[in-house]
């Protein structure tokens, strides 16, 4: 069974500043050379992400991988409000359906959160590496 790791990652105080198209840009170009971890399928809300991760080479801890990345991101935005919590919620997925659960939670969170009427018209989204199950 391949290791899917399934995270969210908050901004501190849920401060609503992700979801633009500088920041995602900035998000996939990490994500892109931070390999150690491969970026899958991602939703990029204002204050919040949703993303599938798995293991790249070098293999790195998560959590390690995570604050790289993050400090990464920080950096390059230039954007003072731009601040993460220090922890995130990490769920391994352990079969194809709890993976397929957890894509279809990601890809509709912008309806539930009325940012769009559809799932489809959410800009701030995307996958970096293929994922295969």
């Amino acid at each position: 069974m391949p290791v899917v790791v399934f995270l969210t990652i908050c901004t501190r105080g849920r401060v609503s500043c992700l979801a633009n198209d500088y920041c995602h840009e900035t998000l996939r170009h990490v994500w892109q050379s931070a390999t150690a971890w491969r970026v899958g399928p991602y939703i990029i809300m204002p204050d919040h992400i949703h993303l599938f991760a798995v293991p790249g080479e070098p293999e790195l801890d998560l959590g390690r991988w995570v604050r790289f990345w993050k400090s990464q991101v920080t950096r390059a935005s230039g954007d003072p409000t731009l601040r993460w919590q220090l922890d995130y919620w990490d769920t391994r997925m352990r079969s194809r359906a709890a993976y397929a659960a957890k894509l279809d939670y990601a890809y509709h969170n912008p309806v539930r959160h009325r940012l769009v009427a559809r799932a489809e018209d959410w800009p701030y989204r995307g996958e970096v590496f293929p994922v295969e199950w």
